[in-house]
């Protein structure tokens, strides 16, 4: 396992991070303790989680695996707030008001006194950028999060936060959080060159597509019974399309000629790509955190990355993970008589 170096920060965290958004739905407390005793075993010492994976039961379940391992000085531990955790008006957002209390009740539940990297979850267009960083900076002060970062920000607002920083002397933007895999590389860009420009980690998700790339589904054959997309028509769905499932046979070949899983593959692809920090595995069982490890061995010859782009071009998708959960939701926002409703 490599470390790298989280943006413009002297903090150090594993090529790999482990997410724990399936902890308390598809993994239950007992495996999700595994699998983070694992993780740690393999050598990973970033792991992300959110206040809104299970209404907090995420990190309930991760506070109690940390003081289990003894571990927790060694993990630098990330949550993320402002998605909504009620119905409330005031359950939701990055104001001051809920951020304050977001931040106190992660605490509570991580069993830890401080979050190491804080995330605001997606973006709060109602709330001025000066009351939100304001908030973070008294955060920052009181010791109860280190450092700053965003998950599905548009590159614009980046740049607004980090005028913040350099206007105010807020916490300045060290990480963000995009969906990037061979199904969608619509990060490459804009998104990737400002990180890189910037020294801004990318800390990227979903990298098996949600599951497109895992090699269960093929095309021209049945969808797996119980798996996601089982129920997923191509035709219309916006990630399951028939252009990823083109994608995926073509990808197989690259695999099966080097005899690999076409999840090695995909992950070996992000561990190689300029800009990345770490992609986010969001592995349900033990052996799936081995599985992923395994690929941080491989490296892609120049031949099988120059066919990689042959078959998925720089910069385009054939799902849609970036722009739905970037782009599409501001669209909304700004066309909603209620824009706080993300």
């Amino acid at each position: 396992m490599e470390y790298r170096q989280l943006g413009r920060t002297g903090v150090r965290v594993s090529e790999l991070c482990l997410g724990t958004m399936s902890f308390g739905a598809s993994a239950d407390e007992k495996t999700a303790i595994a699998v983070v005793d694992s993780a740690i075993d393999a050598g990973i010492n970033f792991i992300d989680t959110a206040d809104c994976y299970g209404e907090g039961v995420s990190e309930q379940i991760l506070g109690k695996a940390l003081q289990g391992s003894r571990k927790r000085d060694e993990i630098v531990l990330a949550t993320k707030a402002v998605a909504a955790m009620g119905v409330g008006p005031n359950d939701r957002g990055a104001s001051r008001f809920h951020l304050s209390r977001a931040v106190e009740d992660s605490l509570q539940r991580l069993q830890t006194d401080r979050i190491d990297l804080f995330y605001l979850h997606v973006v709060d267009i109602t709330t001025p950028m000066d009351e939100i960083f304001g908030q973070l900076d008294i955060l920052v002060n009181q010791g109860k999060i280190l450092y700053v970062g965003t998950s599905k920000w548009p590159v614009p607002l980046i740049m607004e936060g980090l005028m913040m920083h350099e206007k105010y002397g807020y916490p300045r933007i060290v990480a963000e959080q995009p969906p990037y895999n061979l199904c969608d590389r619509g990060i490459e860009n804009e998104l990737v060159w400002t990180c890189i420009r910037h020294g801004i980690g990318l800390c990227t998700w979903g990298p098996l597509a949600s599951g497109l790339l895992g090699g269960a589904y093929r095309k021209g054959q049945p969808i797996p019974e119980g798996h996601r997309w089982s129920a997923a028509d191509p035709e219309t769905n916006k990630r399951f399309t028939l252009a990823a499932l083109d994608v995926v046979e073509k990808l197989s070949v690259i695999a099966e000629a080097r005899g690999v899983a076409l999840p090695d593959l995909c992950h070996a692809w992000l561990l190689q790509r300029p800009g990345i920090t770490a992609p986010i595995i969001g592995a349900r069982k033990p052996e799936y955190v081995t599985a992923a490890v395994r690929a941080t061995e491989m490296r892609l010859t120049t031949e099988e990355l120059a066919e990689i782009d042959r078959i998925i071009a720089p910069g385009s998708a054939v799902s849609d993970y970036y722009d739905g959960n970037t782009y599409a939701r501001m669209r909304r926002a700004v066309n909603s008589d209620q824009p706080w409703s993300y």
